[in-house]
């Protein structure tokens, strides 16, 4: 007999990308991390950071950050739900909306940990795939048709980068009984965001991260925006202190240096651009991207060796072991000197 429900049992976890040890040089391209380092703000706050503070539990609500937060995003304050990571967020939503009976949706491929939770959850799990055919586009209708308990869509949607302009988005949570959660995980990279969606609807959540607009990967911090009758539900499942004392002073900080954010977000649009250019050269299918990463076919579709080769010349890529993936790489952008450095690889395997 098993100490664990069957469904935990027959379920296979979630599969993060690698985390080398030590970097010692690696070109770490696999894992959509921000190339540059954290907003100046950011060192400020770990100098003066009042370490016997930490014997105290911290703000359940993280409310430094939630109004900062709120004040970049010029929302209620009360609408802020911050999280430890937007999984966190993830989490929560599915814990408190889904149980068997009910249904998750979601298009294919995309962020794995849906389904992971999904299954946690024990809920049907509906997945509706996108065509390579059509550019691996975002299927609004037949997400409609799906008319699940709980939609998610990750927009920008990774491994993709396929992106859903916000009036599709608006048209989709109006044909939902159930609701909507647009994961904007990428949105900063993005030509438009979705948030004015969280007040003209009242079953869309919102979810964002600083893990990848703020450089902050390795702070675990993320929030979703919801009006307050879906946050109360949401926070019925919270953990009591899900956000630290450190991390809710750093991401106010970031969050709050949007001069900073904007400068290193240009920055990488500009690489997104050359890596695309420059891998086209190279006669690869590159899939227009929205993220801070490109999905790239290369000649002959022989994805998992060249990403072995580039990981032998010390640059990481992600490859997904999955059939709608196989002869495809998702390679993050990286700054100027990476993203040589990558191209380098390419060329020498």
């Amino acid at each position: 007999m098993s100490f664990f429900r069957d469904n935990i049992v027959g379920m296979e976890p979630y599969v993060p990308g690698e985390q080398p040890d030590e970097l010692g040089g690696v070109v770490k391209l696999n894992t959509n991390e921000n190339p540059y380092p954290p907003s100046p703000a950011v060192a400020d706050v770990l100098r003066r950071f009042d370490c016997s503070s930490l014997r105290l539990y911290p703000d359940a609500m993280a409310k430094d950050f939630q109004q900062a937060a709120a004040e970049v995003l010029a929302l209620p304050a009360d609408w802020i739900i911050p999280g430890n990571g937007s999984d966190d967020l993830i989490i929560m939503i599915i814990r408190s909306a889904l149980q068997a009976g009910r249904s998750v949706v979601y298009p294919t491929p995309t962020f794995p940990y849906y389904r992971t939770q999904g299954q946690v959850a024990g809920c049907d799990i509906i997945e509706v795939p996108t065509g390579q055919a059509e550019g691996f586009a975002i299927p609004i209708e037949a997400l409609a048709k799906a008319a699940g308990d709980v939609t998610f869509l990750a927009n920008p949607n990774s491994p993709t980068g396929a992106w859903v302009e916000p009036d599709r988005l608006d048209w989709l949570a109006g044909q939902l009984d159930g609701l909507l959660v647009i994961d904007e995980a990428y949105a900063d990279f993005a030509q438009a965001n979705a948030l004015k969606l969280a007040a003209r609807r009242d079953n869309v959540i919102i979810l964002r991260t600083l893990s990848k607009g703020y450089s902050l990967a390795g702070l675990r911090l993320g929030f979703g925006v919801a009006r307050p009758g879906l946050r109360r539900e949401l926070l019925k499942t919270k953990a009591i202190y899900n956000v630290g004392a450190l991390p809710a002073a750093v991401g106010a900080a970031a969050i709050a240096d949007q001069a900073y954010h904007r400068q290193c977000v240009e920055k990488i649009l500009a690489q997104r651009e050359r890596l695309g250019r420059e891998l086209g050269e190279r006669h690869c299918m590159v899939w227009p991207g929205e993220g801070n990463f490109l999905m790239v076919s290369p000649p002959g579709g022989d994805s998992k060796n060249i990403c072995q080769k580039l990981k032998a010349r010390g640059v990481l890529v992600r490859y997904f072991n999955q059939d709608d993936m196989k002869d495809k790489l998702r390679i993050s952008v990286g700054s100027a000197e990476e993203v040589t450095a990558m191209l380098r690889a390419w060329d020498a395997r």
